[in-house]
């Protein structure tokens, strides 16, 4: 009996885990980004880009940590349209605290982009140094 309660308990452990993949890139999400990028990564009237469902994204992988750590101060163009905002640097997140970002917005809002590994996300980093 005790075996079962304990296999039980393990496997509702392991299930609340994989419901939460991305908890804490959540968390940085909402402390770091959803002011202008809104909740829902829909962005900003114009102004901010949307993450939801970004072409952006996908085109530019190699590029989304030195975007987050150095910020953006270019004009980009977003699923068609362009924007001319600066976004910040956020400096003080560390390259775990990135992968765990990237991996959030990649996987969600519709986004479906392939996980970051921190290894590939500290490479990454190395060339906006």
């Amino acid at each position: 009996m005790i075996r079962y309660l304990f296999a039980w308990a393990l496997g509702m452990m392991t299930l609340g885990c994989q419901n939460n993949t991305y908890q804490i890139g959540e968390r940085l999400y909402k402390g770091n980004c959803s002011s202008c990028h809104m909740d829902k990564g829909e962005g900003l009237a114009g102004l901010i880009p949307p993450l939801a469902g970004s072409d952006y994204l996908g085109q530019h992988l190699d590029k989304l940590p030195c975007l987050i750590r150095k910020g953006l101060q270019d004009t980009i163009v977003v699923n068609g349209k362009t924007y001319v905002e600066m976004m910040p640097a956020n400096p003080a997140l560390s390259d775990i605290q990135i992968t765990n970002l990237l991996n959030y917005i990649g996987s969600s809002w519709g986004n479906q982009h392939p996980p970051y590994q921190l290894e590939q996300v500290r490479e990454l980093l190395k060339s906006c140094e």
